[in-house]
């Protein structure tokens, strides 16, 4: 029985889905996508391998360019050649810049060279005349040369653009244009190269306002003026400056009037015109009036006395407005020089005159901007010490004047 019931029990049988064939297309495309990433893996290695051949590529031409391998040029090189070091440089940079000109092999061997020079360290900003395929020793020799150095101008308060002569001394002033024109002399090659004055008459005459740097609020006045030079008159600030002697006429002024245009707005210059209620323009044009009508401890006195003159509507009758566009310094006048009809004669105009006759330094602009109150109309210096008599009464000041005579200060023929 046991074993016949045994005989009869049921197997067990299979559950779940029945099994189905992969077909040809599902491993086709499983094949796909294997390819696929296997072309992927090949991409991604071959850009590694690129990237990490160019960078060492480049490393290899920096490591080479900035520290070098000790290599140094020999002889005494091939062309000369102007470079400018900027504020600020450190000894690496400049040989950077000295590389990149073609006049040290490497950057490595002039920091090399200029290493324990204590010159090095003295080194002005500007322009330097320096020689292609020099020894790194031979280029720290040169830029630790005064005489290497290009480019610096010196412009002194007072300084009209025109040359000027005194008339007791006969002696020749050089204007701001000869300056420049001077400083932008340099020989290359045994070639003397400058810019000269003419050129930067022509610019100064010709080229925009906007091309020349003009500050907007002298724009008007400069345009009015037309084709005259003098119209930037005042517009250049005196101090020390970088001229780039292979620079146009037009750029190097448009550089130096800029850079005057900051001068002038650090002084207070916009600030105080709109508190005077007047253009930053006039107060520039008072200021050169303050700078050649006197001595600086009376600038202050002085820009009163223009104030007052102006508020009054009186005409200026200032020598000084007489000679500009004669080109000349001298105390005082002809009546036939006061008769002449110029945008700048104030005997026979009132207001200020039509430009600055000078460029003013930071005293007379500080005069111009902050007068000493006072109610002054009439000044005249006295003596040979400067000693200058201010006064609102005229008669007073007809009296003064002849003082001045005695003392040999004005002409007593005029």
């Amino acid at each position: 029985m046991v074993d016949s019931a045994r005989g009869q029990r049921a197997e067990p049988e299979a559950v779940g889905p029945p099994r189905r064939r992969t077909s040809r297309v599902a491993r086709n495309r499983v094949e796909q996508r294997k390819r696929r990433k296997r072309l992927a893996r090949r991409i991604v290695l071959a850009l590694l391998v690129v990237i990490v051949v160019v960078v060492v590529f480049v490393g290899t031409r920096l490591w080479h360019t900035v520290f070098g391998s000790g290599d140094d040029y020999t002889g005494g090189g091939k062309r000369d050649v102007v470079i400018q070091i900027q504020a600020g440089d450190s000894t690496t940079m400049v040989g950077e810049t000295l590389h990149n000109q073609g006049v040290v092999a490497t950057v490595r061997a002039f920091v090399n060279a200029a290493h324990g020079n204590s010159a090095i360290n003295s080194i002005q900003p500007g322009f330097y005349r320096m020689r292609t395929e020099i020894p790194a020793a031979n280029a720290v020799a040169r830029l630790t040369d005064p005489s290497s150095r290009v480019g610096r101008l010196v412009i002194p308060e007072g300084r009209q653009l025109d040359d000027t002569t005194d008339m007791k001394t006969n002696v020749r002033n050089p204007g701001i244009l000869t300056l420049i024109s001077r400083a932008t002399c340099v020989d290359l090659d045994g070639n003397r190269r400058c810019v000269s004055v003419d050129d930067l008459r022509a610019a100064a005459s010709s080229v925009t306002p906007q091309a020349l740097a003009v500050p907007p609020w002298a724009v008007e006045p400069v345009t009015e003026l037309g084709k005259d030079h003098r119209r930037i008159e005042g517009l250049i600030a005196p101090g020390t400056f970088n001229v780039d002697p292979s620079a146009s006429a037009e750029s190097i002024l448009a550089s130096l009037i800029g850079a005057g245009a900051v001068e002038y707005t650090k002084s207070g210059l916009l600030d105080s015109a709109q508190a005077m209620g007047l253009s930053p323009y006039d107060i520039l044009v008072v200021a050169s009036l303050v700078q050649q009508e006197s001595n600086t401890q009376d600038f202050a006195k002085v820009a009163q006395v223009i104030y007052n003159r102006l508020h009054a509507h009186h005409t200026l009758e200032f020598d000084s407005t007489v000679n500009y566009p004669l080109d000349r310094r001298e105390v005082a006048t002809t009546d036939a020089d006061r008769a002449q009809k110029t945008p700048w004669n104030t005997y026979v105009s009132q207001g200020l005159p039509a430009t600055a006759i000078c460029s003013p330094g930071v005293d007379a602009l500080r005069a111009a901007e902050h007068p000493e109150p006072g109610d002054w109309l009439y000044f005249v210096t006295i003596d040979g010490q400067g000693t200058t008599l201010f006064t609102k009464d005229y008669q007073q000041h007809l009296a003064n004047i002849e003082l001045a005579k005695r003392n040999g200060v004005l002409d007593s023929t005029r």
